[in-house]
């Protein structure tokens, strides 16, 4: 028989396997503040295609993604809308959370306020916003706006807990 760990070592304490379930109020929390993202979307063959991106949750409760139309990320979301974005903690040992949705990709002119959704989100206030559309409009920029249709816990990896002590 194995022994068990003990809970009270703190070799171990920070390392224990959690998953906690969250309501979409303490995802929106969850989100907050948490811009580096993996999005998750699928090729032609069937086969994932992920990628780095910023994101963040609109007042709308939509996630938000900037891009531009020749990324694979918009052409395989515009052919399949359904889509997964991992949101991570600071560092690797951090909690994470997979959420997935039905992406609508819009690109400019229709991306502008999608686009003025997105930055509000990660960076607030811009302090021109007829600027910010010129710019984005001359980098002919794209937005994926992904409705939410579901999320797991909230989960950090580690050790799991029938490995400790009761």
């Amino acid at each position: 028989m194995v022994e068990k760990l003990p809970k009270n070592d703190p070799r171990y304490q920070q390392r224990s396997a959690d998953r906690t379930v969250v309501d979409v109020e303490e995802l929106r929390a969850f989100i907050a503040g948490k811009h580096r993202w993996i999005l998750s979307t699928t090729r032609r063959d069937g086969r994932p295609q992920m990628s780095l991106v910023s994101g963040g949750m609109t007042e709308a409760g939509e996630l938000a993604i900037a891009s531009y139309p020749s990324r694979a990320k918009v052409k395989n979301a515009k052919v399949d809308a359904a889509v997964s974005v991992l949101v991570m903690g600071e560092s690797f040992h951090d909690e994470w959370i997979q959420i997935d949705g039905m992406a609508r990709v819009f690109d400019m002119p229709e991306a502008a306020d999608g686009l003025v959704a997105y930055f509000r989100c990660i960076s607030g206030e811009h302090p021109d916003w007829d600027e910010y559309r010129q710019a984005m409009t001359e980098q002919n920029k794209s937005v994926l706006l992904i409705d939410i249709t579901r999320w797991s816990p909230a989960s950090r990896g580690g050790f799991p807990p029938e490995l400790f002590e009761d």
